[in-house]
């Protein structure tokens, strides 16, 4: 659906605004091409119709193409609250193949998603934050809608990108800084996270407790789970000794990783089974995002549950 990503924007223009705009024009035009395309000035968004008002404003080319009815709202201020957060953990900074055929890491991935979604929000006139964890609160600004508001967070996602190599033996505690981001956000608002949510396994109830205090103080959660599928899940190497490092304390294993793949494979689909489970129970979408395979599925869970808001 996308169209062709230049994976050099970033580095050439020095920012990722333009990447964000190419990566947003081409998922929405892939979408709908007639009334998304070029995001005119008086098109704000499409909201589903209610039945019983008035129909002047139905979209009628995308009735034909989703068989859903849509209105069209025009040149009106929304007042969605977004705060995206990043997980800049060490084990964030795993690599591997991602859909343009290029290396990028999973906190690259976030961040191009991340970036996306702003471009998203500034369009349709929300108001978004952004915060940065890993053992500590690394950046946390408000919600806002401003030009200038959007410019710095661009910039704050271009320094994460460019500083991805840096980053090493950096531990997180995710549920912890999930705790002190619901104490410190007043106002009900949409939270968006980009996790691997690696640093939970051995005590999965403490991440539970986090997103159960986010939905406590009445904000509405989307979960990236965001992971490299061959390596990190399906544990696919050669049957032969490796040397394994951990990212986060830089401990190190030599092991035959055919010895142990049935069960470490076993342990983490039971480990992010209960953790969807959890999400379900408390309503709070949880969104398996490989980087392996693009960002439709990132901006399309945005769309849906914003089209849910309104």
């Amino acid at each position: 659906m996308n169209k062709k990503i230049d994976p050099e924007v970033p580095v050439r223009f020095g920012n990722l605004e333009l990447l964000a705009r190419q990566v947003v024009e081409g998922f929405i035009t892939g979408m709908h091409k007639s009334p998304f395309h070029g995001f005119s000035v008086e098109f704000a968004e499409h909201r589903i119709y209610n039945p019983g008002e008035s129909t002047r404003h139905i979209d009628w080319k995308l009735y034909a193409r989703t068989e859903r009815l849509y209105v069209k709202r025009f040149e009106e201020e929304t007042n969605l609250r977004c705060q995206i957060v990043i997980d800049n953990s060490s084990s964030m900074h795993f690599a591997g193949k991602g859909d343009q055929g290029r290396n990028f890491s999973k906190l690259q991935f976030s961040v191009e998603c991340a970036a996306a979604l702003m471009y998203l929000l500034r369009k349709q006139r929300d108001a978004v934050g952004l915060s940065v964890i890993s053992d500590r609160m690394e950046l946390h600004t408000n919600a806002r809608s401003s030009s200038m508001h959007h410019k710095m967070l661009f910039g704050q996602l271009d320094g994460l990108y460019r500083h991805d190599e840096e980053q090493r033996n950096k531990t997180t505690n995710t549920a912890e800084m999930l705790h002190l981001l619901a104490e410190k956000m007043h106002k009900r608002s949409l939270v968006i996270i980009f996790s691997d949510m690696m640093d939970n396994e051995a005590r999965p109830e403490a991440m539970f407790s986090a997103l159960q205090h986010l939905k406590h103080n009445k904000h509405e959660v989307i979960l990236f789970h965001v992971y490299e599928k061959q390596k990190e899940l399906d544990f696919d190497y050669q049957s032969r000794p490796f040397r394994f490092v951990d990212m986060e304390t830089g401990q190190t294993v030599r092991l035959n990783p055919g010895d142990l793949k049935t069960k470490y494979v076993e342990k983490m689909e039971e480990y992010f089974r209960r953790l969807r489970l959890k999400c379900m129970q408390y309503k709070i979408d949880f969104v398996p995002s490989g980087i392996n395979e693009g960002y439709e599925q990132v901006l399309l869970s945005f769309l849906v549950k914003r089209s849910k808001l309104y």
